[in-house]
């Protein structure tokens, strides 16, 4: 299996992060893709790709709750890392309108700025939406037909938002603990989307499984999300880990990083 999303250079792993590592080996995590925050984790994250090569892999960006009126600064960061080394993705990226409702332009701008860049530099790109699904829109249709890809990051949007995604590139869906919540509603629409166009991920810290709800979320749990999508797909584990891993490695390139 592949984690396509894991902050574990987070603080929250400081006292345990091997063995937080080793505990996803052993329950077969093949690779972890580490999204950026913004340029206050980028040190860490480097830190724990450098210490982990060709099992964690660093991607390069700012996210949107990161974003305010110096952003540019930010962004100017993320374009000097864009061409000083090659990166597995520029994520975490997109729009927030949960966390932040004041900053909308500035997080619109940013996003497409790095839209341009993940063109430029054909690079997916890790795509965080939250209540904001037509403000990411918005900047995406700026780029139809570009040949946009990536991850839509902790997908609970409706059918109706898929069919969309579906129009602005070619994108997968970055389903996590939330699938295994009783009353989140994504299974249902989970059965009308087809499994081709879905990537496993943990966000850990966060958003752990049941029956961890609420506890610190670590890539070792990435199995529960698995049996959770064979229940709804009614096809093995074996199965949905085989799928979704070939749609990670579809998507990003591990083979080809070099510093």
């Amino acid at each position: 299996m592949i984690d396509t999303h894991a902050h574990l250079y987070a603080e929250e792993f400081d006292d345990d992060r091997e063995r937080v590592i080793q505990r996803a080996v052993e329950a077969g995590v093949q690779k972890i893709v580490l999204p950026n925050v913004d340029s206050t984790t980028l040190k860490r994250m480097l830190d724990l790709e450098a210490a982990h090569p060709g099992f964690c892999y660093a991607a390069i960006g700012v996210h949107p709750t990161s974003i305010a009126k110096n952003y540019r600064g930010e962004l100017t960061l993320v374009e000097l890392e864009l061409k000083r080394r090659r990166w597995i993705a520029i994520g975490e990226i997109g729009t927030d309108l949960y966390w932040d409702k004041i900053h909308l332009i500035e997080q619109q701008d940013a996003f497409a700025q790095q839209l341009e860049w993940s063109l430029e530099y054909d690079l997916p790109v890790i795509i965080h939406v939250r209540d904001s699904f037509e403000a990411t829109f918005e900047v995406m249709e700026q780029f139809r037909g570009k040949g946009l890809k990536g991850i839509f990051h902790s997908f609970t949007g409706s059918l109706d938002h898929v069919h969309t995604i579906q129009q602005l590139g070619t994108f997968y869906l970055g389903i996590n603990g939330i699938a295994t919540f009783k009353n989140s509603g994504l299974r249902d629409v989970l059965r009308e989307i087809p499994v081709e166009m879905l990537v496993l991920e943990t966000d850990s810290p966060y958003l752990a499984p049941v029956p961890f709800r609420g506890k610190r979320n670590e890539s070792a749990w990435l199995p529960l999300i698995a049996a959770r999508l064979a229940e709804v797909y009614e096809i093995g584990e074996t199965e949905i880990r085989e799928l979704t891993t070939k749609n990670a490695e579809k998507l990003f390139h591990f083979g080809q990083m070099t510093d």
